[in-house]
């Protein structure tokens, strides 16, 4: 495994253009100088930093939406998925499902979304909610096929069906790791939205993206620091519950 690993490594280092890492070094001055215009953020106008922080809401929104959504589809896929559930011919064609909407990127599944309703967060949401449910289905249905198996055939020993195995014996077993991922994943759905703002889907990102275009780094600046106070706030939050629920 190791000696396969290191093949790996060597045959993707070209690829990779690991051979170009001492540039870092030498051309730091240009690096520098380029981040030097980062250092002066710009929250001069009050109307524009408010109109910032509202985008940013916009954002937390959309990630709030897609995440919740992507849940609700994920548990019963994540179900399909495992192999202590569902027999084969059910598990891996639904399992190859799940594969196809995590390959597909989120910008992607929004440039489709937004040809259907167009511009807006709509979009940004529908985007979020199906690569989110082919990446939670596939960390729910792994948490389901690590369970303990007596609660399982306790419940079978009473009588219980097959449903009713799943209900009391898996779902109270999965649901604090289950929790887990959803927070893990709503977190990363904030800077996937912002992302998603490029195209058109509403949110900070079209801000960040707009001044980017037109070299005002000053204002990058600003709105880079209110993404990261709000992805911060986020963290602590999402620790805190993450801390009480599992």
């Amino acid at each position: 495994m190791w000696l396969g690993f290191g093949l790996l490594l060597a045959l993707s280092f070209k690829g990779a253009q690991m051979g170009d890492l001492p540039l870092l070094i030498q051309k730091w001055q240009n690096t520098r100088a380029y981040l030097n215009d980062y250092l002066h953020p710009d929250f001069s106008d009050a109307n524009t930093v408010a109109y910032y922080i509202q985008q940013m809401w916009i954002t937390i929104q959309v990630a709030i939406w897609g995440t919740l959504m992507s849940v609700g589809l994920a548990i019963p896929f994540a179900l399909l998925c495992s192999n202590n559930v569902v027999p084969a011919w059910i598990r891996f064609p639904t399992r190859r499902l799940m594969d196809l909407l995590r390959a597909v990127n989120e910008v992607v599944l929004g440039t489709a979304f937004l040809v259907a309703v167009g511009l807006g967060p709509l979009a940004g949401v529908l985007a979020l909610a199906v690569h989110n449910t082919g990446v939670l289905a596939k960390l729910f249905s792994e948490a389901v096929e690590a369970v303990d198996q007596p609660p399982i055939e306790g419940v079978r020993a009473t009588g219980g069906t097959r449903l009713q195995e799943i209900v009391w014996g898996v779902i109270p077993q999965v649901a604090p790791l289950w929790t887990s991922f959803a927070l893990y994943r709503f977190e990363s759905s904030v800077r996937s939205a912002t992302v998603l703002g490029l195209i058109g889907a509403g949110g900070i990102g079209y801000a960040l993206f707009q001044n980017i275009d037109s070299f005002n780094y000053a204002r990058v600046s600003a709105i880079a620091l209110i993404i990261v106070a709000a992805v911060v706030l986020i963290d602590l939050t999402s620790a805190a519950l993450r801390k009480r629920l599992v």
